[in-house]
């Protein structure tokens, strides 16, 4: 092979090395992608619109009337998804989360062995128990309840979920009692039971 063919051949690959390089640099300033400053995606989760069209407040309901009448074994399968961060045996260990046997009546962020957030802490110190309202809300949505909590489970949605929950916690230790039926709240049902009769 002549000098000249040699050089030929030799400045075509390099030619060819620097269009790629080239081309590669060009590419990636154009379709540069910027890295998001949190990982993972934001699910928006609509909410079921009621029978009526509108939607109806999700406000805590009359314990006195809901928990009676609150299913045990339901609330207990609905805790199946708490179980992979929290235990609700007597004496069983701290998991992700802190053991709630006895959590009805026990003052938030206070379980011994557990390193609970600043958020729980904080939420601790303005709040005496966990009451039934309390619960209720919590479960409903953690982190949108108690700002900065460790809790990253996103809630139960459904009312009766919630309200079958702690009547299962209820029955894991609660010490609070349950409080008597509201005599409107008890009057409400019974009265639109009377109307469809008549």
């Amino acid at each position: 092979m002549s000098d000249l063919t040699f050089n030929k051949v030799a400045a075509a690959v390099l030619a060819t090395g620097l269009a790629i390089v080239g081309l590669r640099e060009l590419s990636s300033g154009i379709f540069a992608s910027k890295a998001p400053e949190k990982p993972g995606y934001a699910i928006e989760v609509a909410a079921e619109a009621g029978a009526g069209g509108g939607e109806a407040a999700d406000v805590p309901p009359d314990w006195g009337t809901v928990l009676p009448a609150a299913d045990v074994k339901a609330g207990e399968a609905v805790f199946a998804k708490c179980k992979s961060c929290h235990n609700a045996d007597n004496g069983g260990a701290n998991g992700t989360g802190p053991n709630l046997w006895g959590v009805e009546g026990r003052k938030p962020g206070s379980h011994p062995g557990f390193a609970y957030s600043s958020g729980m802490t904080d939420f601790g110190g303005k709040q005496a128990v966990w009451d039934y309202d309390h619960l209720y809300e919590f479960i409903k949505a953690p982190q949108k309840y108690i700002n900065g909590t460790k809790m990253t489970f996103v809630g139960l949605k459904k009312p009766e979920d919630r309200i079958n929950v702690i009547a299962y916690l209820h029955a894991q230790g609660g010490t609070l009692p349950i409080p008597a039926p509201k005599p409107a709240a008890a009057a409400a049902p019974a009265a639109g039971a009377a109307a469809p009769a008549a």
